[in-house]
């Protein structure tokens, strides 16, 4: 049967492997919206927006709430 079922299983090698990939691109995800560095980054990104006057104060608060929101993943 291993023989067998492995050409049998050949036509869904594609779907599998696109299965596998979305699953590690989904982690890489998770690794960096939970990582305290990445994070931090991010929000000194925002501040640095706001005091060179590219974004306004209500546009830094929601930037600032989503990082956030993303990374407690609520």
């Amino acid at each position: 049967m291993g023989l067998f079922g492995a050409i049998g299983g050949l036509p869904l090698a594609p779907v599998r492997l696109l299965m596998k990939l979305g699953e590690v691109i989904q982690q890489q995800v998770e690794q960096q919206t939970k990582n305290p560095a990445a994070i931090r980054r991010k929000l000194e990104e925002i501040d640095a927006a706001l005091e060179a006057g590219q974004i306004s104060e209500e546009e830094h608060d929601e930037a600032v709430r989503q990082v956030l929101r993303l990374a407690t993943g609520r």
